[in-house]
């Protein structure tokens, strides 16, 4: 964590949070970009902070079509609870399937952590930013099939640096997009560690070649798995070899050095939120190589257009979606899943229901049963609850921003395993202007940044200085620079910096975890499932299907967890599952094609 030296009287008064809009706004298309709203004055610093997102599309619009009344009485193939990129993925891949699919949506837009809102000229990315799977290239590449199967594409913009380390010691590492300038960087720092680096980071590469070679299908199914084996023996035993293990045991067989020992932590817990030595190889593995092998690329008009697009081809391959859905209960007859119960009552009826929402929201709210199956109080007792995060949403103009800034960025102020098991000391940034201004008229950008701590209010508003102090420095050259705690020239410019937030703060909102709560529908506003101890590798993560007959799970409480590319393989593979049980073709979609 990034502080500023801050004194009560110097304490802003925090602001009313804002009711809910229904503000309505013209939306985009497949292959159009996302379009800003309002004006705002290009001589003026403005200052966006998120609490409560104001609604950018109606129910009535929102992903561009009226997707009509869906009937009472009709039963579906499926119900899907919730729109986030796992439940959409599932749904669409079903809908081409030929399966007829209802997807309910408690909020007015789709996309849960990966959706968007907009404000005076500025959109955001309310979760997600760092888009993998994106590639036109491999296996891995989930979101560019899943949008290729409802026949949409979005264009891309590639990012030329997938995260740029801040850690303590003026350690400044910047992830390029080509691996060997990554890794000429890394060794550059470590020069005692080259060995080790070359092979800890092969390991992980052959884990990806495996994976990569593989057609992704479920793991519960078979016949696939049979299929894939003797096609692929190798491939198939190298993963079940990693299968139990994780990474920081991985590193610590090549890797000696305790300050690049953090690092991998560090790399691990932006795909897991903990450390290496709970985060399974496979995982990491995952996103430390198709970083460098397919890429971060960005969707021209915002995340948020990835699941109005999949919307859209979900609505034009004869299925729905309806908005302002809020289910709260799974309608069960005879120990099985068979529909679900709105709050104003209005009942939907499936052969089957796939749950987006956690487990912890599946089983503990939606679930109306007398006591939660085995394999749940298991997963409860492997998975806690990863913490919620406080998120700040900053629109300037971009001259405050130098040109060669990187998109993303990760500051660090302690490295030791209890500082990152509190999760008190991290500060991310994400800068996505840099990539595509279009989405900001006026020369302004946009920062996001995010901490994992639900601060207190003097807290809080240290990081509020703290921005203030990103925007000064030229964001980031070096974080020690930063720290404003101490004597001499870095304790002394604090007036300075209140004045200077007096000329920024012209409008903001601050992200709680009761925020995420609200609009994302997740237990305590988590961002998902973290380990309680050092896991086995993934041997404890659930998969789609549950102990109640007919009802599936999707998400990032399913194997293989977390992050983009994890949740839209979670999609595949449910609804491969689901395609199975319901008799349904599995092999029309390009996503999962044989």
């Amino acid at each position: 964590m990034l502080c500023l030296g801050l004194y009560p009287a110097h304490l802003p008064r925090v602001p009313d949070f804002e009711p809910l809009s229904r503000r309505r706004a013209r939306p985009g298309v497949c292959y159009r970009r996302l379009k800003g709203r309002g004006k705002h004055d290009g001589g003026e610093l403005g200052l966006l902070f998120s609490s409560a997102t104001k609604a950018v599309l109606s129910a009535d619009v929102a992903a561009d079509r009226g997707t009509g009344k869906a009937e009472e009485a009709a039963e579906y193939d499926a119900i899907v609870i919730g729109s986030g990129i796992g439940g959409l993925v599932a749904a669409t891949q079903l809908a081409v399937k030929g399966a007829r699919v209802l997807v309910l949506e408690k909020y007015v837009i789709p996309g849960g952590s990966s959706g968007y809102y907009q404000r005076d000229g500025f959109t955001f990315d309310v979760g997600s930013s760092v888009m993998f799977g994106f590639s036109d290239k491999g296996n891995l590449n989930l979101i560019t099939q899943a949008l290729e199967a409802v026949d949409c594409k979005m264009p891309v913009i590639p990012d030329p640096s997938t995260v740029h380390f801040h850690l303590p010691d003026n350690l400044s590492i910047r992830v390029h997009r080509d691996y060997d300038m990554f890794i000429s960087e890394l060794v550059d720092h470590f020069p005692h560690e080259q060995e080790g680096i070359h092979k800890f980071y092969n390991e992980c590469w052959r884990i990806f070649n495996s994976l990569n070679s593989l057609e992704l299908k479920s793991l519960e199914e078979p016949i696939y798995l049979f299929g894939q084996f003797f096609k692929r023996p190798v491939e198939c035993l190298t993963l079940a070899y990693y299968l139990p293990q994780n990474a920081g045991d991985i590193a610590r067989k090549f890797i000696k050095d305790p300050k690049l020992l953090s690092f991998i932590d560090a790399e691990c817990f932006i795909v897991s939120t903990v450390n290496a030595l709970q985060t399974p190889m496979i995982n990491a593995s995952m996103v430390l190589c198709d970083r460098h092998f397919g890429g971060v690329n960005y969707p021209v008009g915002g995340v948020g257009g990835i699941a109005k697009s999949l919307a859209n081809g979900l609505v034009n391959k004869g299925s729905k979606i309806l908005y302002k859905a809020n289910v709260t209960n799974i309608i069960l007859k005879d120990g099985k899943a068979v529909g679900v119960r709105l709050s104003d009552g209005v009942e939907f009826f499936a052969k089957v229901v796939i749950s987006n929402a956690t487990r912890w929201d599946t089983f503990g709210k939606l679930l109306k049963v007398d006591e939660i199956p085995q394999e749940e109080k298991n997963f409860q007792k492997i998975y806690v609850k990863a913490p919620s995060f406080l998120s700040i949403h900053v629109g300037v103009k971009a001259m405050v921003l130098p040109p060669d800034t990187d998109c993303h960025h990760f500051v660090l102020e302690g490295l030791s395993r209890k500082e990152y098991e509190d999760k008190k000391e991290l500060l991310a940034d994400k800068i996505i202007t840099r990539l595509e201004n279009k989405l900001f008229p006026g020369l302004k950008s946009s920062i996001v940044l995010k901490e994992c701590d639900d601060a207190d209010l003097v807290q809080l508003w240290q990081r509020i200085f703290t921005c203030a102090t990103l925007f000064k420095a030229g964001i980031m050259t070096n974080n020690a620079g930063l720290k404003t705690e101490g004597d001499g020239a870095n304790g002394q410019d604090t007036t300075a910096n209140v004045w200077f937030m007096a000329l920024v703060l012209k409008l903001y909102k601050v992200g709680t975890p009761k925020t995420h709560r609200r609009f994302l529908a997740r237990d305590s506003g988590t961002y998902g499932p973290m380990p309680r101890n050092v896991p086995k590798g993934l041997l404890g993560m659930p998969f789609n299907t549950t102990a109640i007959d007919g009802l599936y799970c999707v998400g990032d409480s399913c194997f293989p967890g977390q992050g983009v590319i994890a949740v839209a393989f979670s999609g595949v593979m449910c609804a491969h599952r689901v395609a199975a049980d319901l008799g349904k073709p599995t092999v029309n979609s390009p996503a999962i094609a044989t």
